[in-house]
């Protein structure tokens, strides 16, 4: 849990509720947060299973399940592979692609190009391409006549999107199976603050959306999961334009590690589809492995 990400604080809150979660269902659980010693930590608890409540860069995008691989350690979510792709958003979108599932347009480039002029027709979202959690997520305005001015923490190489209008939902997979749709309702744009900070949006679940729709982001998301080489829990992020029917629905990304905390999606979504949040944790450590 923790970690040097962007996303540390919302990993503290998912490890410090997946540990009280596991500790409920019967396990040892030794808190580990996720430093540059995390191999000499990892050799001194010798941990039957990782649980990995990492989010973002070096927990999510195949660093630290790398790290896993090497001592031998079996591991929760996805492999090496399935979480470096999914992190980085521009392959993560070749991959949709090649599989057949729809995706907007987007072009990656460097931030001093995207702050001196628009590089495509607004309106459009900037955002780091290998990162989650709408961390540094820029929305320009179909009206815009300047190109955003991008802070100083965003890389120095971003994905410029089209913006796809509509409803946010999106669709939990574990294992083989996904679970339910949410539709998330928030006042403005859906962002670090909707995801994490309660009140922040309100989700309906299960998604009061038309079947066909509904049908499509379960099997969407399951296409995902499987054509990124996903394992365990994963989640993916659909807009939906209700005004087009289905050709209004796009993918926008997969989540390899989901968020775990109070206000995270697919615990919600596993207790719709009657897995408690304890008994999803159990799950998570039962299908642990190497090799994923």
């Amino acid at each position: 849990m923790g970690g040097p990400s962007a996303e540390r604080e919302v990993s503290l809150s998912s490890g410090r509720e997946c540990a009280a979660a596991l500790r409920e269902a019967g396990y040892d659980v030794v808190e580990v947060d996720a430093g540059h010693d995390l191999f000499t930590r990892l050799e001194d608890v010798a941990p039957d299973v990782v649980f990995n409540a990492l989010h973002g860069r070096w927990g999510e995008d195949g660093c630290v399940q790398g790290l896993l691989e090497w001592m031998r350690m079996p591991y929760t979510h996805s492999g090496v592979l399935a979480s470096a792709l999914a992190m980085d958003k521009d392959k993560t979108k070749a991959a949709y692609r090649a599989a057949g599932l729809p995706v907007v347009d987007s072009v990656l480039a460097g931030k001093a190009d995207v702050s001196a002029a628009h590089v495509m027709a607004p309106p459009y979202v900037v955002k780091p391409y290998n990162e989650g959690s709408s961390v540094g997520v820029y929305l320009v305005h179909e009206a815009a006549n300047a190109p955003p001015q991008l802070s100083d923490d965003m890389p120095d190489l971003v994905m410029v999107e089209a913006f796809a209008p509509g409803r946010e939902l999106t669709t939990t997979v574990m294992g083989d199976r996904a679970l339910t749709v949410t539709d998330i309702l928030t006042d403005g744009w859906y962002d670090y603050d909707a995801k994490y900070k309660p009140g922040g949006s309100r989700h309906v679940v299960p998604a009061d959306i038309p079947q066909e729709i509904f049908n499509a982001c379960m099997e969407y998301a399951l296409s995902a999961h499987q054509v990124l080489g996903c394992r365990g829990l994963s989640r993916t992020d659909f807009r939906w334009d209700e005004a087009r029917g289905l050709d209004g629905l796009i993918l926008l990304e997969t989540n390899t590690q989901p968020g775990m905390t109070p206000t995270s999606l697919s615990p919600e979504q596993a207790q719709v589809a009657g897995i408690s949040f304890p008994e999803l944790c159990r799950w998570m450590v039962e299908d642990a492995s190497c090799n994923r």
